[in-house]
């Protein structure tokens, strides 16, 4: 299950998942374009991104950036939720 955790001004969102039982959460992020969706994955603290689709290097690199600035408060948030859904 993710979690929203914001919604950018053109429109991308960003959501968290629970602390997973490897100890990492995947940061889901979603850009609505005229077809549809671009999306990407990462895994922090790792910082390792998956399933890329639509999304620039250079679009890529500020949403990489954007994740290494609110990884603090979305892991802090992800463990509050793993631990109310317990």
């Amino acid at each position: 299950m993710y979690y929203e955790y914001v919604e950018l001004c053109d429109g991308t969102q960003v959501a968290y998942s629970e602390v997973l039982e490897n100890g990492t959460v995947d940061v889901s992020v979603e850009q609505p374009v005229e077809l549809g969706f671009n999306s990407a994955r990462c895994s922090i603290p790792s910082f390792e991104w998956s399933n890329i689709d639509g999304f620039s290097k250079d679009e890529l690199s500020r949403l990489d950036a954007f994740v290494h600035k609110n990884a603090p408060l979305i892991l802090r948030l992800a463990r509050e939720v793993s631990k109310t859904y317990a």
